[in-house]
């Protein structure tokens, strides 16, 4: 290995010799990212918290094996997940170990789960490993929102680690995004999460691959507790569905589909076949997934009921309430253009001016149009519909903890315009 370089003020790793070490480490590619960065700009207080020495990210990729993670059968896929996970936080902690021999001290944040659920439905992880892959010349975000490595493609995962040493070269994003765009993952997504037009519907994709993981659990919780006995509670929840859940909590929770990632051909080693032969590649990888007979997780009245219904008929729709639900006004501005329902907006061009007092005094501005939606700080233009309301009860409400019309009696919600408009609204966003 070429030498560490130590400074009085600050220490200078080699590069090289820092690569080097963490591809014998295991890797199978690294980067490495200066905390000043720009493209870390919002999130580097959170980084900064963890481990105030960080003035290095380091950026890593391991591989996954691509067949099991391309198999209808979820059982395989997951394996895959929760294991090249493992080996993710084993290789960024024998690092982290190596470093410290040299005098580097580090910290390597979780690569998924566990999180800072204190934090939750708020940003409950340290670091965001994508933004940092991309920083550091591991790829490009594709339109299925899954970072595409240029040699193998989709099919790895991410991990970081903050040292308290700077690096005497740094690397930069590559020149080109490995995505062709072929839309497959549109394709192969149940529920409608990816747009052809590059779009992506975030709550879709949480509600059903996530919903065994964190708000799922919630909902099911509460299944168990508004059921009157047992066989009402099997009225609503399958044997199956409890054994997935029973699966999830000893094991590790298990995505329900993923299959954006099954389908990719993008990166050099993977896209032979695709090129040989796309409708060979669609059959042999796209159709079985598309084809899979399953229950799919969906609120009911959204984009992604409906797109269910309209595209895979043979797929069981299973009603859930949205486990998406804001713990502050400021989470709730936060979280529209995640929840928003872009197709339920057709038509639409309102201007909505929200007044919250109480435990939150914000004042904000939304704005549907042409099928998106803006939030503004302050009061914006002239508003269609205006609302009034306690923050603490507009949460209330929010939860169906307490009716609407309860709290339109008690004046702590107050309605400005045609309350159509405020259906409308409520529309959009479920």
């Amino acid at each position: 290995m070429n030498k560490v370089v130590k400074l009085e003020t600050e220490k200078t790793l080699d590069q090289e010799w820092l690569r080097t070490l963490c591809l014998d480490a295991g890797v199978d590619d690294v980067g490495f990212v200066e905390i000043s960065r720009a493209g870390l700009d919002d999130q580097r207080a959170d980084i900064l918290t963890a481990f105030p020495k960080t003035k290095t990210l380091i950026s890593f990729v391991i591989k996954m094996t691509r067949e099991n993670i391309r198999t209808p059968k979820r059982s395989a896929s997951n394996i895959e997940f929760h294991s090249t996970g493992d080996d993710i936080l084993h290789t960024a902690r024998k690092i982290v170990k190596e470093l410290d021999k040299y005098g580097v001290r580090g910290l390597y944040p979780a690569m998924g789960f566990p999180m800072e659920m204190d934090d939750y439905p708020g940003k409950t992880w340290i670091v965001s490993h994508k933004p940092v892959a991309i920083e550091a010349g591991l790829g490009q975000m594709g339109i299925h929102r899954n970072i595409i490595h240029p040699k193998f493609g989709n099919f790895v995962l991410l991990g970081t680690i903050l040292i308290d040493a700077t690096v005497e070269r740094y690397a930069e994003q590559i020149d080109y995004n490995p995505c062709m765009e072929c839309k497959l993952c549109v394709a192969a997504c149940p529920v409608g999460a990816i747009g052809a037009d590059g779009y992506f519907d975030f709550a879709a994709c949480f509600n059903h691959n996530y919903y065994e993981f964190m708000g799922g659990f919630t909902a099911y919780t509460e299944q168990i507790a508004d059921s009157k006995d047992a066989k009402d509670l099997r009225s609503k929840v399958t044997d199956s569905e409890s054994a997935s859940w029973w699966q999830s909590l000893s094991f590790g929770a298990n995505y329900k589909a993923a299959y954006c990632l099954a389908v990719c051909p993008a990166g050099d080693d993977v896209i032979s076949p695709y090129l040989e032969s796309k409708s060979g590649f669609k059959k042999e990888i796209l159709k079985p997934l598309v084809d899979k007979q399953e229950n799919v997780y969906v609120v009911p009245g959204t984009d992604a009921h409906t797109h269910l219904r309209k595209r895979f008929k043979h797929k069981t729709p299973r009603l859930m309430k949205s486990h998406l639900r804001p713990t502050s006004v400021a989470g709730f501005l936060r979280s529209m253009p995640l929840v928003f329902n872009r197709h339920k907006s057709q038509g639409l061009n309102l201007t909505y001016h929200f007044m919250f007092t109480g435990q939150e005094k914000i004042e904000a501005t939304v704005i549907i149009k042409d099928k998106t939606v803006t939030v503004q700080e302050g009061l914006n233009g002239k508003a269609d519909f205006s609302l009034k309301a306690d923050s603490a009860a507009w949460l209330s409400f929010l939860r169906k903890d307490k009716a609407l019309p309860i709290l339109l009696l008690t004046r702590k919600i107050k309605p400005i315009g045609p309350l159509k408009y405020l259906k409308a609204f409520s529309r959009c966003f479920r």
